[in-house]
């Protein structure tokens, strides 16, 4: 964990480097026009076929109305994660590469290149996985419902095994030749990435903040000497 943390607190001074702040901005416009044209479509769709098949009309159409739209935001905030994640995926080759060759150009010379199809591929196995672990999980979510904070803390703990996975696919994408991860340095690292996501204004942050911590993660595993 001690790693890991010192790899999440390098990953945070890469923040005000310009090149990952426009990542960045490029990533959180793309996953908010994803939620933007997605939310529009279900909520008029929703409306649509309310007063198409007459089944609302008139206050109670609003009523749900106002109830798709709140529903929407909820949605949103529980699905913030699976799109960030996907929508970095697909800039994570630029993102990794930029902090490789500011801090560790040694490795980054030997490094592969990783073209979008592969960075597609990676960021449709990562939502694969979400899916799937997280439906896998579903009835105990619904079983620790009880305990009140149950639940949000074993999804907090089964996506940092999920995140943990995710991260260490998007590195070792461009160091196949490197073990992979221990599943201590997994687990520690899909932590930080899983608890930063549910700290408002932080997970804003979150996914370039995960990437490049998965960065200084292998290369401080590794011993590989820093710029």
């Amino acid at each position: 964990m001690a790693r890991a943390l010192q790899a999440f607190l390098l990953a945070v001074r890469d923040l005000d480097n310009p090149r990952v702040l426009r990542v960045l901005a490029q990533s959180l416009a793309l996953t908010l026009l994803i939620f933007i044209g997605a939310g529009a479509a279900i909520f008029f769709g929703a409306r649509w076929a309310l007063a198409h098949w007459q089944w609302l009309g008139g206050d109670s159409l609003d009523m749900a109305g106002v109830l798709i739209v709140l529903a929407l935001i909820a949605g949103s905030w529980l699905l913030f994660r699976a799109v960030a994640i996907v929508v970095v995926g697909l800039f994570a080759d630029g993102i990794v590469a930029d902090v490789e060759g500011r801090h560790y150009p040694a490795a980054a010379a030997r490094a592969r290149d990783v073209g979008w199809r592969q960075n597609i591929a990676l960021a449709l196995a990562s939502l694969g996985r979400l899916i799937g672990g997280n439906l896998l999980a579903l009835p105990v979510y619904i079983l620790l419902l009880v305990t009140g904070i149950g639940t949000p803390i074993f999804a907090l703990l089964v996506n940092a095994l999920l995140l943990g996975r995710d991260l260490e696919a998007m590195v070792l994408a461009r160091h196949p030749e490197r073990p992979r991860f221990g599943r201590a340095a997994r687990w520690s690292m899909g932590l930080l990435s899983a608890a930063s996501f549910v700290v408002p204004v932080a997970n804003l942050l979150a996914p370039i903040v995960s990437a490049a911590m998965a960065v200084h993660m292998l290369h401080l595993r590794n011993g590989d000497p820093e710029k």
